[in-house]
């Protein structure tokens, strides 16, 4: 398997907004005029004051720097509209990538990580975490830079007009960060843990919805299906823990930083008496260095999100950095379509679940594989359709290792339906025609008539444009797997795989549909994955696989006579349909 190499968190956002990096610059700048626009009042009061102490009377003096403060703020609201306009279509630019390159690379990962990992915590990490990532991008960037360095230039300003004061107008500031660091004390850990926990809210809610026929089957509410409650309430009870332990330095941060005039007002006022400060000077620092703070304040509070960025973009960075299949580019010359398993062996976490298998399939066969539950057949099917990679041993199509064969000429070969059938919450008609995207209407209803579909379909509300619900929930088990093998059969590609895929169907219908792969499949290699074993007498071979192993081969008849544990099954077999 290829492993990427690793990006630190900010490397990979900067990846990720590097694209769209002049939409960005675009917001920095606007977001930079902004801000200076909005301290244009204050400039503007500073005038008028200095001037009513001096006894100006003049009704255009004041008029004129109203009208200049009226401008500044509109040109601030201006200007922060465009800049947010820029940065949020940059942004919700890059989540979309993000959003595909996740999706994406699910597509090259080994199967057995997908199963391992819960469907609520990729849904987490697709849909809200990289939703997470919108204010970093669109807000800190543009807004946090423009908040600093235009009160930086305000504050440079002050010392040119007196150093002391420009110093005492900043008093605030440290006393405010003490309690502000206090507040972000162990921030890093604690918002991990609130983020592990509310992945693991919504996977277990994921869980709870999926399971909701057999808790209510079972009287369990919502109350009394504990690991569902324990999961919201420690979810509860972390973040309430979190914010009880920094109410107190929020406040006091928030009602230190902005009283200036504590400082600002009677230093002022010592400095004028003894003749050091002149009221002009005095009147223009006071009034500005309100104006200077709050920006400052906004900064500092960006710095929540800076310190977030680290945990989302690492969720998003633990997908992408999910080892691929490792499969080459350039296609393969194929020498026909044999398939042969080379003293194959897989484990599963810690469990060893193949342990040397050896079998060849020949071009246009039928292949079974039977035997005890947990033995290895659809391993061997998931593995020979390339959904996992062997860990010993070798699986080979036309002679060539299917590790050496290019992912999309690999699955343009093979048809796999497996016993949990997908379907979309689309039309009946676009589920089976993702078999074959191309294919017009008149294919698709052909091989629903081939597969034995088409007469429940037109049964159905609206026929082949009836929406089958999420995961295909307005169907029953047996119509879903009937359309998962009239798309898989659409596909026409040279192997198909049936792993159980008739496990839902009627007796009734399962002849019919096994009368419709028969006709569908003539001509190519046909593997099947069965528990009705009268189902598969025909087939040109039959493999007995139990705990892991090819304990027999061959023909029905054959297998009768030289195959105990076949036998066996056979027996409980007919005994089952006698019963019946």
């Amino acid at each position: 398997m290829e492993n990427p190499r690793p990006q630190s968190p900010f490397a990979r956002l900067a990846d990720f907004a590097k694209p769209h990096k002049g939409g960005y610059i675009a917001s920095v700048l606007f977001a930079i005029v902004g801000v200076a626009s909005g301290l244009v009042p204050y400039f503007a009061v500073a005038q008028m004051v200095i001037r009513l102490i001096a006894g100006g009377r003049e009704l255009t003096f004041y008029l004129m720097w109203c009208g200049v403060a009226a401008a500044g703020f509109v040109l601030k609201s201006i200007c922060m509209n465009i800049s947010t306009t820029f940065s949020h279509r940059a942004t919700f630019a890059v989540i979309s990538e993000v959003r595909f390159r996740l999706t994406s690379k699910l597509t090259r990962v080994p199967m057995g990580h997908l199963l391992d990992t819960p469907s609520g915590q990729f849904k987490t990490t697709i849909i809200e975490r990289t939703d997470s990532i919108e204010s970093p991008l669109a807000h800190v960037l543009p807004e946090m830079t423009a908040n600093l360095l235009v009160p930086l230039g305000i504050i440079i300003y002050l010392f040119t007009l007196d150093w002391r004061m420009a110093l005492v107008s900043l008093i605030t500031l440290p006393i405010g960060l003490i309690a502000y660091m206090a507040m972000m004390r162990d921030y890093a850990v604690k918002y991990a843990a609130v983020t592990d926990a509310g992945k693991h809210m919504s996977a277990t809610t994921v869980e709870y919805i999926g399971g909701i026929e057999v808790i209510k089957a079972f009287n369990q509410s919502a109350n009394s299906y504990a690991k569902f409650t324990d999961a919201v309430r420690k979810n509860t009870q972390l973040v309430f823990e979190w914010m009880r332990a920094t109410q107190v330095y929020s406040a006091v941060a928030q009602s230190v930083w902005p009283a200036v005039l504590i400082g600002v007002l009677p230093i002022g006022c010592i400095f004028y008496l003894n003749g050091s400060l002149d009221i002009p000077t005095f009147i223009t620092i006071m009034i500005l260095s309100l104006g200077i703070i709050g920006p400052i304040i906004a900064a500092m509070f960006f710095t929540d999100d800076i310190a977030k960025i680290g945990t989302i973009v690492s969720d998003i960075g633990t997908i992408l950095d999910i080892p691929e299949l490792k499969r080459p580019a350039g296609k393969k010359e194929l020498h026909g379509s044999d398939i042969e398993l080379k003293n194959v062996t897989f484990a599963y976490k810690d469990e060893q679940v193949l342990k040397g298998v050896n079998l060849k399939i020949d071009a246009g066969s039928v292949t079974a594989f039977v035997g005890p539950s947990g033995g290895g057949k659809s391993t061997i099917a998931k593995l020979i359709a390339s959904l996992w990679d062997v860990d010993g041993g070798s699986i080979t199509l036309g002679g060539v290792d299917i590790r050496d064969i290019p992912t999309a000429q690999l699955i343009d070969s093979i048809a796999y339906v497996a016993q949990d059938n997908y379907l979309f919450n689309d039309t009946v008609r676009n589920n089976i025609r993702m078999g074959n995207p191309s294919a017009d209407d008149a294919a698709v209803e052909a091989v629903a008539k081939a597969s034995g579909c088409h007469e429940f379909i037109m049964k159905l509300e609206h026929g082949y444009d009836t929406i089958t619900g999420s995961a295909g929930g307005h169907l029953s088990g047996g119509e879903r797997q009937r359309i998962a093998i009239a798309r898989a059969m659409l596909k026409n590609a040279p192997i198909v795989i049936l792993d159980e895929a008739t496990a839902y169907t009627d007796p009734e219908n399962e002849s019919v549909i096994q009368e419709a792969v028969a006709r569908l499949v003539a001509g190519k290699t046909l593997i099947v994955i069965a528990h009705r074993l009268s189902t598969i007498t025909s087939s040109d071979k039959i493999a007995v696989v139990e705990q892991g192993r090819i304990l027999a081969e061959g023909r029905h008849g054959e297998l009768l006579e030289k195959c105990a544990l076949y036998r066996a099954m056979w027996q409980a077999h007919m005994d089952a349909k006698d019963a019946v």
